[in-house]
């Protein structure tokens, strides 16, 4: 009883961490007993908790005693299964390796190594929960799981967290990599010192008897006095404006249009990844197949109207994209394990 007066006069700390590809959001919520009394978020550019996390994250749960860190777990070797039973886990995959948890009679699990890592990158700040996309997944679509069959699917920049319901029990799960190998390729650090080489060899030191020669020939410009011949000079300065700001106009386009590339890829790699998913179910005798008609997507990075289009005219689903916000989510997950 002292302990929960004594808890009642401190605020509540909550500190959510999503991964991205290449980046890190920190979403932070402070409670009192009354309720929500402030949020912040930051996104640092790094997957380490580096010292800017670090000062960030700890500005914060400095004011309390009780913070609660939450990690969205990013891992690639993880699932989700339809039984809780340890023996029929095996028939589905290989979890020897693997921490797993049960909830509403399926189970989720993660590679040990993935926990372990983890909690190496933030033991500066300590990790108190680690959550499955699935189980987000699961709380974000709380409303329609436990009705009639339907397909959910979670879209991060990294990964396509996908799963079948029906009455709230799981009939299949995958989680899907959507990792590419430009992600992993860098210049080396050859490759660095041959464009510095290249670099100097154009515009490296200047030879000074070229200098001595555009001297002469520029000496002529000091014999201009004819008004005409100064004007004729600033057209050429504004011709020469005007060709930049096209040439950035120019430029701009093509970074619009190279970033509405790179969408269209993504979203069709997201689909094909969610058509060879779903073959698998139809296909493989493990699970128990149905016919899948009405498909739930949960967005977090803001899928093109192309990857809606995908699923409603090649596979004929009903597709329903309700835009999602992982790092309150997330914070949702922490707060409903502490029943605030």
């Amino acid at each position: 009883m002292l302990g929960k007066l004594f808890e009642a006069m401190y605020l509540k700390i909550f500190v959510n961490i999503v991964p991205k590809r290449f980046s890190t959001v920190v979403y932070i919520e402070k409670h009192s007993r009354k309720g929500l009394l402030s949020s912040v978020e930051k996104e640092f550019e790094t997957l380490e908790c580096d010292e800017n996390m670090y000062e960030f994250i700890t500005a914060h749960t400095s004011e309390s005693p009780y913070s609660y860190i939450s990690v969205l777990d990013m891992s690639h070797l993880q699932g989700a299964l339809p039984t809780c039973s340890k023996e029929r886990m095996k028939f589905y995959a290989k979890i020897d390796n693997a921490e797993y948890k049960c909830t509403n009679n399926w189970a989720y699990y993660t590679e040990k190594e993935n926990i372990s890592v983890i909690k190496k990158r933030y033991a500066a700040v300590g990790v108190d929960y680690i959550f499955s996309p699935f189980t987000l997944l699961a709380y974000f679509f709380k409303d329609k799981i436990d009705s009639k069959l339907a397909m959910y699917i979670l879209v991060q920049e990294n990964f396509l967290s996908l799963a079948i319901f029906e009455n709230s029990q799981l009939l299949y799960a995958h989680h899907l990599d959507m990792m590419t190998k430009d992600d992993f390729d860098g210049i080396s650090l050859e490759d660095q010192e041959e464009n510095a080489d290249l670099l100097l060899a154009d515009d490296g030191a200047i030879d000074l008897d070229e200098i001595s020669a555009l001297d002469d020939e520029n000496a002529e410009l000091e014999d201009f006095a004819n008004i005409e011949d100064l004007d004729s000079l600033e057209d050429i300065d504004e011709f020469s404006d005007s060709k930049d700001i096209e040439e950035e106009l120019l430029e701009s386009a093509d970074a619009l249009e190279e970033a509405d590339d790179n969408k269209f890829n993504e979203d069709y790699q997201r689909f094909t990844l969610i058509q060879g998913s779903v073959g698998q179910f139809y296909k493989d005798t493990r699970f128990e197949s149905r016919f899948v008609e009405n498909v739930y997507v949960a967005d977090s990075v803001g899928v093109s109207n192309d990857f809606k289009k995908y699923l409603e005219e090649e596979m004929f689903f009903n597709v329903y994209i309700r835009r999602t916000d992982l790092a309150l989510e997330l914070c949702e997950l922490a707060k409903r394990e502490l029943k605030l």
